[in-house]
């Protein structure tokens, strides 16, 4: 186990929410062989190099918005593609690219263009997108770019 590493207490059902996370992300695994049916303590993985570790550690604390897990999505159909996958089953939107998951782990899922256009040089561009952005919860790439251009 590396030194630096995302940790995520969960009451339970960790195995299940780590291979969810891994089967979202390219490049993700689980660090462990978790086939035997046991729910461990810990249970380590990684999202496209970035080490986590999920706790089952009980009812004590509750996950919040205040930590999430940003993924930088290329395009419309990616967006909505792990957008529609994070909140399925019971997983909840919220605003401006936020959205939980069924375990209650909340994520942003940002498009390349939301960078682009809400920090983009041109300020009157970049103040229109970013009062797009706040009317949004999955982000609509052409309306974030419409909005930025002055469309």
């Amino acid at each position: 186990m590396g030194k630096i590493r995302n940790f995520l207490w969960m009451e339970k059902g960790g195995v299940a929410a780590a291979n969810f996370y891994v089967s979202l992300i390219e490049g993700s695994a689980l660090e462990g062989d978790y086939r035997d049916g046991a729910e461990p303590i810990m249970v380590n993985f990684h999202l496209n190099g970035v080490p986590y570790a999920i706790l089952n550690g009980g009812p004590h604390y509750a996950l919040t918005p205040a930590a999430s897990i940003m993924v930088m999505t290329k395009d419309q159909t990616e967006t909505d593609s792990l957008w529609a996958t994070l909140i399925a089953g019971g997983g909840k939107e919220s605003r401006c690219a936020w959205c939980v998951d069924r375990f209650g782990v909340s994520w942003q899922v940002i498009p390349e263009a939301l960078p682009r256009t809400v920090g983009g040089s041109d300020p009157q561009g970049a103040n229109r997108a970013t009062a797009a952005m706040m009317k949004m919860n999955k982000i609509d790439v052409a309306a974030l770019e419409a909005a930025y251009r002055g469309d």
